[in-house]
């Protein structure tokens, strides 16, 4: 299972790794209280024989505020040691053995970072991609660099980009140049045109940001291409502003498929090859992973 803050995905998988079901709910943990994961558990696996199921849980789950919490490791962090740290919350009818993965943290100071859920993914990717070293991209609501060897996860870092994206374009005075419709032509053009002003100064992102609001009122720019403009604008930033290294090898994004495709677009424009790897295959390869240390 992965639990998430919003939704909760869950797959079966048979003694020989086949997935033989797959579940999805919005019960993330947002929406829980500790004593309210069992429950929602029984009803998600509804009308499928549950006696002594082992259940193995990724992602927010395992927060302070979630079903129970799992301890950070520690990053730098041997990924193959997962599952040696899970904690096992109560079921009170005893119909399933569950067991939560821990998160990853990085303590040292003016560095401090956590991860929940895309440690799994990681460790999903040395398996889908064994003995790969370097760097790897996690677009999403809170993106993550990774750097990884093997099943070590060397160090890391966040960014807001996807939680700014959708605050700026709701909450903020640039929410007014999005009345309209999104997803015309000219998207890909606002996208473009975000990404090269971003790549080239990340700096000024800040004062980039409000150019969203003038384009619309005295260029005539489109919501669409406004939309477009801005999620270029923060990806570009947060590409450009990373002094990762990294090699001649395409770096994996793990992510959506709209997303990845937007971050494989800028990274493009920096001359930079990357290699899209599905988030749901790096999950349910790295929870397999997971089960087989537990063995």
């Amino acid at each position: 299972m992965d639990w998430g803050t919003t939704n909760l995905r869950a797959w079966g998988i048979d003694a020989h790794g086949k997935t033989v079901l797959s579940r999805d709910s919005t019960d993330g943990m947002s929406k829980l209280t500790a004593e309210q994961y069992p429950s929602t558990l029984r009803a998600l696996m509804a009308e499928t024989d549950a006696a002594g199921t082992e259940v193995l849980v990724c992602g927010m789950a395992g927060a302070r505020q979630g079903w129970m919490e799992a301890p950070y490791m520690d990053a730098p962090a041997d990924l193959s040691q997962l599952a040696a740290a899970t904690v096992a919350p109560n079921m009170p009818d005893g119909s399933y053995k569950v067991r939560i993965l821990p998160g990853v943290c990085q303590r040292e100071r003016g560095a401090e970072d956590v991860m929940r859920g895309e440690e799994t993914q990681l460790l999903g990717l040395s398996a889908l991609l064994p003995g790969y070293s370097g760097l790897i991209v996690m677009p999403g609501t809170h993106s993550k660099w990774a750097t990884l060897d093997g099943t070590r996860l060397e160090r890391f870092s966040s960014a807001m980009t996807g939680e700014l994206f959708d605050v700026l374009r709701t909450h903020s005075v640039l929410r007014h140049s999005f009345a309209g419709d999104l997803d015309t032509a000219d998207r890909e053009q606002g996208f473009d045109a975000g990404t090269e002003a971003g790549l080239s100064h990340p700096e000024l992102l800040t004062a980039m940001l409000f150019k969203t609001r003038a384009a619309a009122l005295l260029s005539g720019r489109s919501p669409a291409w406004c939309a477009g403009y801005l999620s270029g604008l923060l990806i570009g930033a947060e590409i450009g502003a990373q002094t990762v290294e990294h090699g001649s090898d395409p770096i994996p994004l793990i992510g959506g498929a709209r997303l990845t495709a937007l971050y494989a677009r800028a990274f493009s424009k920096k001359g930079v090859t990357t290699r899209i790897i599905d988030a749901t295959d790096a999950t349910l390869a790295g929870l397999k992973a997971a089960r087989e240390q537990l063995q």
